[in-house]
């Protein structure tokens, strides 16, 4: 893809590898708007970053992916590359979770509803301009292995992990690569402070493989080249084989 013509929006990328990617999307001649919770965040990260746009935005409530989705047909109309990474994680063991349900809800908001609405609302306005375009589906090591201490956004992360598989046969006959980016632990705000991968090392290797388009999963390390398999068989294998059985419409070339 040709970077210097690139509109990008990335949610969640006030901090960590949100704005790690949209540093070096800006360094590549990108128009880059990212999203975040924290007005206070948000502001830094402009002031960081002169030329990053910005919206203040919580992608956890329907309206506000609704609001985020009329905000970029008015200011990023050419929008072409999509990277759902806002995220969240509550540490906390199933048996002693007695929190309220919101909690949980939230969790499941952020990490799974918002990608899948977020892709339904803005994919219109990313397919029109039939030039190449990317959708990139932050998910986690999480997704292949569940982790104990993170029991919903481990299961939220599995669950995106396989809507972006069908999502990516779904554009397969248009314009639109649709890749997933599966971190291990990084050090960012999420993981804790001195745990997991710098961040910078992450972003420097995963950022050029988001524009090969030879490449749809994207991991560092302990998540590169990471294999599902059923009685022998991968499970892009076991899906292509599902797909022709079960034909359904997918989007179209414009």
């Amino acid at each position: 893809m040709d970077l210097t013509k690139a509109h990008v929006l990335i949610t969640g990328g006030s901090e960590g590898i949100g704005l790690g990617l949209a540093a070096r999307f800006l360094a590549a001649g990108s128009k880059v708007l990212i999203t975040g919770r924290s007005a206070e965040k948000v502001e830094k990260a402009a002031q960081a970053y002169p030329g990053l746009q910005t919206c203040v935005n919580d992608i956890g409530q329907p309206a506000q992916r609704e609001a985020l989705s009329r905000h970029i047909q008015a200011v990023m109309p050419e929008l072409n590359i999509l990277v759902n990474n806002a995220g969240i994680q509550r540490r906390i063991a199933l048996a002693t979770d007695h929190s309220p349900w919101a909690e949980r809800q939230a969790e499941i908001d952020i990490l799974f509803s918002a990608p899948v609405h977020l892709n339904h609302l803005l994919l219109p306005i990313i397919l029109a301009h039939s030039q190449p375009s990317l959708l990139v589906n932050v998910t986690s090591g999480g997704a292949y292995i569940p982790q104990a201490f993170a029991p919903v956004y481990s299961a939220c992360k599995a669950a995106l992990h396989h809507y972006t598989i069908t999502l990516r046969h779904a554009l397969a006959g248009t314009t639109c690569r649709v890749a997933e980016l599966i971190p291990p632990a990084v050090q960012t705000t999420l993981a804790g402070a001195g745990h997991g991968a710098p961040l910078d090392d992450f972003c420097d290797t995963v950022f050029p493989k988001l524009s090969d388009d030879s490449i749809t999963e994207v991991g560092y390390g302990p998540t590169e080249n990471l294999q599902i398999t059923l009685n022998g068989k991968s499970q892009a294998d076991l899906f292509a084989a599902s797909a022709v059985r079960f034909p359904v419409v997918t989007y179209t070339a414009r």
